[in-house]
């Protein structure tokens, strides 16, 4: 029976080279101050973690917890993490 590396590594090894490429295109246009990028950042060490739990985490790590609605949406759809207000 194949292991979950043997099934499942390449998958895994695009996702990162995915990320990677990502944050080099964000670099090379000038815009890694965007806060989606700083919640990335923040994120890696989630990633880096032992937790058993680090996909929870990240996921909330990568969303936004308010209860209050806003008055209107500008847009429809979610921006993928939340802003971190000054």
């Amino acid at each position: 029976m194949p292991s979950l590396p043997d099934l499942q590594f390449i998958a895994a090894r695009a996702s990162l080279l995915d990320v990677a490429a990502f944050l080099d295109r964000v670099q090379r246009h000038g815009q890694q101050d965007d806060y989606r990028l700083a919640a990335l950042r923040e994120a890696i060490p989630l990633l880096l973690s032992d937790d058993p739990h680090r996909v929870r985490r990240i996921l909330e790590s990568l969303s936004d917890s308010t209860l209050e609605p806003i008055p209107a949406a500008t847009i429809q759809g979610a921006f993928g993490a939340p802003r971190k207000q000054p």
